[in-house]
């Protein structure tokens, strides 16, 4: 009998997968001291933040995701803006 996967959940708890399947995460620096930081840092950690594909393709491997493939898409998108291009 095979192996099971089992996702680990804590990586799944700690970060989403959009729906082209990149990962966004929290940042870092946001518990405690931040009064000493600028707003305009305060403002920008606030945001979702989005992993580099190296470790992107990890975590989504983690998750048990791996079919998701962002560049992939963005590959079939620009493909397929170019041959509407082309036909007007």
């Amino acid at each position: 009998m095979a192996y099971k996967f089992k996702p680990n959940k804590g990586v799944t708890k700690r970060f989403k997968v959009s729906k082209t399947g990149k990962i966004k995460h929290r940042h870092e620096m946001n518990s405690h001291l931040r009064s000493g930081r600028s707003g305009n840092l305060k403002r920008r950690l606030g945001r979702a933040g989005v992993l580099s594909e190296t470790q992107a393709k990890n975590m989504r491997r983690y998750m048990g995701v791996g079919k998701l493939k962002p560049a992939k898409v963005a590959h079939e998108r620009a493909l397929a803006a170019a041959d509407t291009d082309a036909t007007e």
